[in-house]
This record gives structure tokens, sequence and C-alpha cells, in this order.
């Protein structure tokens, strides 16, 4: 992290685990493993990224709050519990200061050197955001300081977060920054990438039962 700089906190948003990750196509507990398998891995890539200085994960769900603050994560719950951003918005008023990123908690790929670029790039700008695959989505979202953090997420988030002045540095990321899992395309390219290993030692059981077809 250069001196100069402030660090960043990352937030993640984790919803409860039975609502998650539904267009997959997988049997519930398969589908609730992933869906807590690729968030670990995302917050363990995070909490690695020598930018970051904190990861504030922000959800109700209990399954996740505890293997989260096991992995170094601090938690706290969701008590607005209406949505992305009233949770993002609420993380945000627990960060005294400093520079603060919404990223999403299904970028399985993602490791902390590409992080750390996009946060070292970002850190020039007031706000900045980093699209999906799709291009119409958000991963990652900062602010320079907790009042430039203004979330938008949801359909057409990109646009919303352009629109508010954020910069984009989307053609300067990461693909594995870009590609959130939530279709079984997703977690295909995911896997070209190489995803994290708790994620993948939830997809090998899953080989492993189908008699080794994913």
């Amino acid at each position: 992290m250069r001196p100069d700089r402030d660090p960043w906190t990352v937030l993640v948003p984790v919803k409860r685990l039975e609502q998650a990750k539904t267009r997959l196509g997988l049997d519930d507990r398969t589908r609730v493993r992933l869906a807590l398998a690729m968030v670990e891995d995302t917050v363990r890539a995070a909490l690695a990224a020598d930018a970051v200085a904190e990861v504030v994960v922000i959800t109700s769900d209990h399954t996740a709050e505890r293997v989260l603050a096991g992995a170094g994560a601090r938690v706290i719950e969701d008590r607005p519990d209406a949505g992305l951003n009233p949770a993002l918005a609420y993380g945000a008023s627990a960060v005294p200061a400093g520079s603060v990123a919404a990223l999403s908690g299904d970028l399985p790929a993602l490791r902390a050197d590409q992080l750390d670029d996009a946060l070292n790039r970002a850190a020039v700008h007031a706000s900045a955001v980093v699209s999906d695959i799709d291009g119409t989505g958000t991963t990652l979202l900062t602010g320079r300081t907790v009042a430039d953090f203004t979330p938008a997420f949801g359909p057409g988030s990109r646009a919303q977060h352009l629109a508010s002045g954020a910069v984009d540095l989307t053609d300067e990321a990461a693909p594995a920054l870009r590609n959130d899992v939530d279709t079984t395309a997703a977690l295909d390219a995911a896997l070209v990438l190489g995803v994290g290993p708790r994620t993948a030692a939830v997809l090998n059981d899953l080989a492993s039962s189908r008699g080794g077809r994913r």
C-alpha cells in the first residue's frame, strides 16, 4: 500500500445463504455450500490485498457470520435488512474514516494482486466503478471518502454509478474481478480463470457425486 494514500475498507454484503445463487440449478445443500465457499474465497482474497486495511461483511446469516469472522473479516449485522444498498450504506456508516469499496461477494477467482491493482487505480478518483462481465452491473464501487461512496446497485447499476460521477475502470480490471457468479456460464468462466480453494473443494465434491461430471 502506498504510504500517501488512505487504506481501504472493503464492504462485502452477504444475503441469507438459503436465498443465494438460485439460478445455478443446484440442490439446496450444494447451492448454500457453494455460495458460502465463493464469498469466503472472495473475502480471503480481499484480506490478503496490500491496499486493504479491513474487510467488513454485512450479513444477517449466522453461518456466514461465523465462517467469515473466522477468516478475519469484521462482521456486522445487516440491521436495515432491506436489500443491498441499505446494507452497504449501513456498513459504510461503521467506517470511521478513509477510503471505502463495495465488493461483490461472488468473485471466486479473484486474487489479492488483482484487487490491489484496481484499488490503486481507484485511489486517484473520488469514486470509481468496475462493471460485471455483462457490462451492466457492478462488482466494485469505490469512494475515496465515505461521503464519496454512493451505492446504487441493482439493474443497470454501472450506468447509475457513472451518472453519479464514478470513473469507469472496467477496461483496466482483471477478468476475475468482473466475473461474478450467478449463472452456470459464469461459474464455468470462473473455473477457467481458476477458483479459490474453498470453491474448488465444493465443486470437486459435486463432480464426485455426479461421477466426475460438473
